[in-house]
């Protein structure tokens, strides 16, 4: 079932369906039953693990398919092919989906009313007794994968572990789920600096040199010329500028910044050289 908010049902909405899921199987007295969501453990660990080792291993899955949550329709999924049993409700607003709809579903009011919501409590307790014992009674039992033929049913590996051992593998499920956290914050908090932006700064710096030795006269004698308009026609012809910069006026911008600096420069070294001598 959801749990977060989504068309139109808030987070409250979700958590009373539980309530209504909870009291409805808390009241089958044949069986006590521990009523608990796939996300639940006692334990610490990855969420993701645990998830899929309770969708293999619960007993009867109750699965609330309202609003068609993409997680909740993902477990399903894993659960029919697992073809363990399998209790499906949705809410009446909720349309029926295609590959799931030959599968019963029992239905209750979005809106909580509660005289249907006696009924549908009552509905469903019933509806998950009958599919324990039907799967305890028939080895052959499907809820959905067997209908279509003759399938090797999924299974999850199970290995025995000692204390330590079973210590161990907890230890390195927090390392790993610790790791991965590290790197997402490293990630966002570290400035990237991509091959592209490299060669970008590297092809500034080399023009920025090119200007310096063009107004200090020590460039090419074919280019002693070294007004703005030259020197731009030059660095356009010689540098691919769209790679630098967004506009062609950003880029002539940038280089008239630079020239005026360099004469800046240029006119500082002259005059501490005249003071000097």
């Amino acid at each position: 079932m959801p749990i977060s908010p989504i068309d139109g049902c808030s987070a409250e909405h979700w958590s009373d369906v539980k309530t209504i899921i909870s009291q409805s199987i808390a009241s089958i007295s044949e069986i006590p039953f521990s009523i608990t969501l796939v996300s639940d453990a006692d334990d610490i660990g990855v969420i993701q693990k645990r998830i899929v080792q309770n969708i293999y291993d619960c007993d009867v899955i109750v699965c609330d398919v309202s609003c068609k949550n993409a997680n909740v329709m993902f477990e399903l999924g894993m659960r029919l092919a697992f073809d363990k049993p399998t209790v499906i409700i949705k809410d009446d607003v909720t349309e029926y989906s295609f590959d799931t709809g030959i599968i019963e579903h029992i239905s209750y009011p979005r809106d909580l009313r509660f005289g249907k919501i006696v009924s549908f409590k009552e509905i469903l307790a019933s509806k998950v007794l009958a599919t324990y014992r039907n799967s305890q009674n028939d080895k052959d039992h499907s809820t959905f994968l067997k209908n279509f033929g003759t399938f090797e049913v999924a299974s999850i590996k199970r290995e025995k572990l000692s204390p330590d051992q079973a210590i161990m593998s907890a230890v390195s499920d927090l390392s790993d789920q610790i790791n991965a956290l590290r790197h997402i914050v490293l990630r966002r908090d570290r400035p990237v600096l991509t091959r592209s932006a490299a060669k970008r700064d590297g092809d500034m710096a080399e023009i920025a040199r090119f200007i310096d030795r063009e107004v200090r006269g020590a460039g090419d004698s074919q280019r002693k010329e070294h007004s703005m308009s030259s020197i731009f026609e030059y660095i356009e012809d010689t540098f691919d500028l769209r790679s630098i910069f967004s506009t062609r006026e950003e880029a002539r911008d940038w280089v008239q910044e630079r020239v005026i600096q360099a004469v800046k420069e240029q006119r500082r070294d002259k005059l501490a050289e005249a003071n000097n001598s």
